[in-house]
């Protein structure tokens, strides 16, 4: 994004809208089948797509068999193209048609590119079908017999020709596509491998792919597991209504990828014409391309065989000035699955990396009790759950779980009294020490004017109260062969929110530093819903979940010693915070692209938000607030926290989602500036 563009437009942050079209059409007769692709086109042009794919010889159909000999066809399907050059004229649409092609005379069936009035290549296909129900070679002639690389076509002269070529955007280099046709898709190595090597990010497929029981899922994921496999995003288009039944069925399958992810689907055996849109973000590709270091090394291997790609440039006018927000839906929570189906798997999953981590780590160290401190918030809860799963996996009793509470100047009765119950529920060893008196005296002994009886709640009287109850866990630790588990979560060392060394920052094994807070409470909620611990256990979560988020280190005047000093408002929203994670550490995106994704997630409450909070507790923000939180993740990210994450203990990595050891996803210098990322974000807007 510059300076000067609108905010509140996609293309502004390197995403690409594309279409996919399947026409109807009647065999043999290219006039019919021209019309209706021009419909198709026009379509796209009007939902503001750069490019619009059309199935495997649209403008024949595939069905023509012998037809595909008479020269009349031949020259029906040429007028056809004139056509659709000649609508293209004023379309700021790419169209990519199938049609047979005469070159060096032979016949090859082909992806034909057109761009405003003009033929930017056409691309033969490379492997020709000829078993079963299929016979292609029986017309057709594979790409690499052709001698030509340049041929004339619809009254245009030298238009490049070949196997080998990709199409670049002129004004939005990331978006560089290539061709395939059907078949090429389901070799061992096809075509498009080597063009996502070659440098383009979107891989099309001109299809026509009859129809038989469970072919459509084999589709899915073959083009999904292509799309992963090359970094890239990935268009098919298959025949649909009007292809002859002589034989053969066809359901008319589009499908629109990403990496892997299913953006768009067709209706399939829709009697209608249909288009469907996507919108892809090529810097995605880009950054995934940059991150994984084995397809950098397959560039190294495979060098002499991307020699031969050509690159054709070609300009259209891309809509920047428009408000234009994407289709594609954002989670509010990247880290947690919408789907309820998919979020329990998720959750259980989760739950099951840290408990395996945990145990693997007892029998490493012949170390059969643990020591941990329970606060009565919600990541030490997870952390206790994930012990005492562990020790029912290891056969050990869970009193083997020496649990802490250390109530300290500001502990409310609140969490006081969810600690003792769910250290009762869970049936580890249950502790209470009072910090208090050991905490006055380190004041006292530090010459804290607090000791003589001033108030002073600074920075110090807190971190007093973490560093006790850190010290008295490791000597716990040490008097009891055990080992000191942490509590911390990815979201507190993403921002820096926890004290260093001896505190909360330190432990000698943590099961939670790589889950955010977000899904943190999704697993507490799954283990509730789930009575995975039992009936008790579940009531006493269920209140952890609706507690405030606090430190409790500034005692409160307030009934019950409640607090007034709540973390969020201090860090900000974990739910906001949490998404800036997710696309900074995951993607590395700007800061206004991180923006815009929060404002398209987050600007109307009707979207949702927790699955099972009443629309009332859901939340809203917009562009001003979105800014204004991400201003203080990035100043905490990238200049204030790194040194406590240089130096943090073993965890195990849980999600895709990163990891913030230094012994893994996240390497970064602990006095480096923010000053970068908070100039970019000045380009985000204050308000709509």
């Amino acid at each position: 994004m510059k300076p000067g563009d609108n905010f509140f437009n996609l293309y502004n942050h390197d995403f690409a809208r594309v279409a996919v079209g399947i026409p109807a059409l009647r065999v043999a007769d290219p006039a019919f089948n021209c019309a209706q692709t021009v419909a198709l086109m026009e379509q796209a042009a009007q939902r503001k797509a750069m490019l619009a794919l059309f199935p495997e010889l649209g403008l024949t159909a595939y069905t023509c068999e012998d037809l595909f000999h008479q020269r009349t066809l031949l020259d029906a399907a040429e007028d056809a193209l004139v056509r659709i050059l000649a609508a293209s004229r004023e379309l700021d649409v790419v169209a990519v048609v199938g049609m047979p092609v005469r070159a060096d005379h032979l016949l090859f069936n082909c992806a034909v590119v057109v761009c405003r009035g003009a033929i930017l290549g056409v691309v033969p296909k490379t492997y020709l079908p000829n078993y079963r129900e299929f016979y292609e070679a029986r017309q057709f002639t594979p790409a690499d017999s052709a001698r030509s690389t340049e041929i004339d076509l619809a009254g245009m002269r030298k238009v490049p020709f070949g196997a080998r070529l990709l199409f670049q955007h002129r004004d939005q280099p990331l978006f560089v596509f290539s061709v395939e046709i059907c078949e090429d898709l389901w070799t061992p190595i096809p075509p498009s491998s080597y063009a996502a090597l070659a440098g383009a990010t979107v891989l099309l497929n001109l299809s026509a792919s009859n129809i038989t029981i469970a072919k459509a899922d084999y589709r899915r994921e073959l083009v999904g597991s292509q799309s992963a496999r090359c970094l890239s995003a990935y268009l098919y288009s298959a025949a649909g209504p009007g292809e002859s039944t002589t034989d053969l069925a066809w359901d008319g399958h589009a499908l629109i990828y990403e990496n892997g992810s299913r953006l768009a689907e067709s209706e399939r055996f829709s009697e209608d014409p249909q288009l469907i849109c996507a919108d892809i973000d090529l810097e995605r590709l880009v950054q995934e391309r940059i991150r994984q270091t084995s397809f950098g090394d397959s560039i190294r291997r495979e060098h002499p065989s991307l020699a031969g790609f050509r690159t054709i440039d070609y300009a259209t006018a891309l809509p920047h000035a428009d408000r234009m927000l994407p289709d594609r839906g954002y989670e509010r929570f990247p880290y947690v699955p919408s789907d309820p189906a998919r979020r329990d798997e998720r959750c259980s999953e989760v739950y099951q990396i840290q408990v395996q981590g945990l145990t693997t780590r007892l029998r490493a160290t012949a170390i059969d009790r643990v020591v941990i401190g329970i606060s009565g918030g919600l990541d030490s809860t997870q952390a206790l759950l994930v012990c005492a799963q562990a020790m029912d996996r290891l056969g050990l009793p869970r009193r083997n779980i020496l649990a802490y509470t250390m109530p300290g100047f500001a502990t409310s009765d609140r969490t006081l009294a969810q600690a003792r119950r769910l250290m009762a529920a869970i049936g580890c060893s249950a502790h209470e020490i009072d910090i208090r008196p050991s905490a006055t005296q380190m004041l006292k002994n530090i010459g804290h004017p607090h000791a003589n009886g001033e108030t002073k709640y600074d920075v110090t009287y807190e971190n007093v109260q973490a560093g006790e109850r850190t010290s008295i866990l490791f000597r716990l630790a040490n008097h009891n062969n055990a080992i000191v588990i942490g509590t911390g979560d990815l979201s507190e060392l993403a921002l820096g929110w926890c004290t260093y060394g001896v505190g909360d920052h330190m432990s000698h094994y943590a099961v939670n530093a790589s889950v955010p807070k977000t899904l943190i409470q999704h697993v507490v909620r799954w283990v509730a819903q789930t009575d995975r611990l039992g009936r008790n256990v579940s009531s006493i979560l269920r209140e952890i979940l609706a507690t405030p988020i606090s430190p409790e280190l500034v005692p409160s005047d307030a009934p019950g010693g409640e607090p007034t000093h709540y973390t969020e408002s201090i860090i900000g929203p974990y739910e906001l915070q949490d998404f800036n994670l997710y696309f900074t550490l995951r993607f590395g995106y700007a800061p206004p692209k991180i923006a815009f994704l929060a404002y398209c997630a987050w600007r109307d409450k009707l979207r949702g938000g927790w699955p099972d909070v009443p629309l009332e507790g859901r939340h809203e923000y917009g562009i001003g607030a979105i800014k204004a939180n991400l201003r203080v993740f990035l100043h905490r990210f990238f200049q204030l926290s790194q040194f406590k994450r240089s130096c943090i203990p073993n965890a195990p990595k849980v999600g895709s989602g990163g990891s913030l050891s230094p012994r893994g996803d996240w390497r970064a210098p602990s006095d480096s500036s923010s000053a970068a990322w908070l100039a970019a974000l000045d380009l985000v807007p204050d308000v709509e």
